[in-house]
């Protein structure tokens, strides 16, 4: 799904380029993903019809385990969360390793941490801005000046903790 998210409407034949699996695996994790309901297809983007591109069904996909009340599904939810959390770290530590090689070239990487006192209710706050300004970037206008973009990956985590 996060090939989707960061390349737009893409086609079995990209994802398993991308992904480095067989074309029919990807067609079918494709087809699963489609009868959750987390991806559809992108109608009218090529005029191959025999290609077939797949999109998101939402822009974002967002749950809290505490909203979450049956069993299975709470349990579902967690090794999801599990999962997210090692593919961001491991995505963070090859973007070190990337970056130590570096040539000098102004890659503008960063990582920010703090330590902040809040409630509850002050935590769903900084929660809710910080979503919104990712996504204010992510679905922005995109501006056609022939400026090379990259395809960026940020991620935020909160959670109560002591040092």
């Amino acid at each position: 799904m996060d090939l989707l998210a960061a390349d737009g409407p893409v086609t079995a034949g990209h994802v398993s380029s991308e992904l480095g699996i067989a074309p029919g695996s990807a067609s079918h994790h494709l087809k699963v993903l489609s009868n959750a309901g987390l991806i559809e297809e992108a109608h009218g983007v090529s005029s191959d019809e025999r290609k077939h591109f797949w999109k998101l069904s939402h822009p974002t996909t967002r749950w809290s385990r505490e909203e979450i009340t049956d069993f299975a599904a709470r349990s579902a939810a967690f090794e999801a969360e599990q999962l997210a959390l090692e593919q961001q770290f491991a995505r963070s530590r090859r973007s070190l390793v990337d970056t130590a090689d570096s040539d000098g070239a102004v890659t503008s990487t960063f990582a920010t941490q703090g330590w902040a006192r809040l409630t509850s209710m002050e935590m769903a706050a900084l929660r809710d801005e910080l979503v919104e300004v990712v996504r204010r970037w992510e679905f922005r206008e995109i501006p056609d000046d022939g400026i090379d973009r990259q395809s960026c990956f940020v991620f935020a985590r909160g959670f109560p903790a002591r040092p």
